[in-house]
């Protein structure tokens, strides 16, 4: 009999981010097997609680996206059936994924942030409730689905707000638009990697950018004055710590460098359970600090565990 770990990598489910799970799961199976553990691969239902019974897995890798499986509701499923799990815990993804809640977190610990009011979206299609330029997004959601870029001159916010098939909640955050670049950190454990400068292809780091292939580029590691690479890597993990999190996580931010004066640095959101298809940036950024792609997914699943 095999004495390898039995994982089940959960991918799929119901959320608006589920292709993106279904990539990011495919992947890091084919490297679990490559790294010698045997794999069970489960596109998550509703009844995902009686699949794992069935299953009775060492190890759950969850390469859940959205909602649901990144805010803290797998989590306390896994919790309650008592299998360890990859990723941060059921308070630290709940908090990352409610985006006014983590940035009250990060403005308690002193870490940059962008000035934002949450607002239903019905109001924010209304009119204007800040001056352009400003960004609307959806409270709870990630990989950019329904985010917007309200530009100078734009006469009133976009219709798709009220659209009879809008499915990503009723409460948009509305934030200053911040200019300039779209860094990247991740962190592994308590150690910061390095620094990605992303380029998109689009009008910003959207969700085509993010995942299509040739959507975006990637400067690896950002060519940025040391100063402020250092401080990206500082604040990337006191916001991992702030808000609990645990293994493997990723900041995201804006820096300002087109104004006279000194860039300012803006902390948007840490993703606890980052994308890891073959455009994602975490296994970039582990390639940089000498990690190969089974080596990254390999230490996630000896890193699992229960009460994270």
């Amino acid at each position: 009999m095999s004495t390898a770990k039995h994982v089940v990598v959960l991918k799929g489910g119901w959320s608006p981010e589920r292709e993106v799970s279904l990539s990011s799961g495919r992947g890091c199976a084919d490297a679990l097997r490559q790294g010698g553990y045997r794999v069970t691969e489960v596109d998550a239902g509703r009844d995902i609680g009686d699949q794992l019974l069935k299953i009775k897995p060492d190890v759950v890798f969850n390469a859940l996206h959205g909602r649901w499986g990144e805010d803290g509701c797998v989590q306390g499923l896994l919790e309650i059936l008592n299998i360890p799990y990859t990723h941060s815990g059921v308070l630290a993804s709940s908090l990352a994924m409610h985006k006014e809640r983590a940035k009250s977190v990060f403005a308690s610990a002193g870490l940059p942030v962008a000035e934002g009011v949450v607002v239903d979206r019905n109001e924010a299609a209304a009119g204007h409730v800040m001056a352009p330029p400003y960004v609307i997004k959806p409270v709870n959601q990630g990989s950019s689905v329904g985010v917007f870029i309200i530009r100078p001159g734009d006469n009133r916010p976009p219709v798709e707000l009220t659209s009879p098939d809008w499915n990503l909640g009723d409460e948009v955050m509305v934030e200053r638009y911040i200019a300039g670049r779209e860094l990247s950190c991740a962190v592994m454990g308590g150690e910061a990697f390095g620094v990605v400068d992303i380029i998109a292809n689009t009008q910003f780091y959207d969700y085509e950018a993010k995942y299509a292939a040739g959507g975006s580029r990637h400067e690896v590691p950002a060519k940025i004055d040391a100063g402020l690479y250092a401080e990206v890597q500082r604040v990337t993990l006191a916001a991992h710590r702030a808000l609990g999190c645990r293994g493997v996580s990723r900041a995201d931010f804006r820096l300002d460098d087109t104004r006279d004066g000194a860039p300012e640095l803006i902390l948007l959101e840490v993703n606890t359970q980052p994308g890891m298809t073959p455009t994602s940036l975490v296994p970039e950024l582990a390639n940089l600090a000498g990690y190969s792609y089974v080596d990254l997914v390999s230490w996630m699943v000896e890193d699992a565990s229960c009460d994270r």
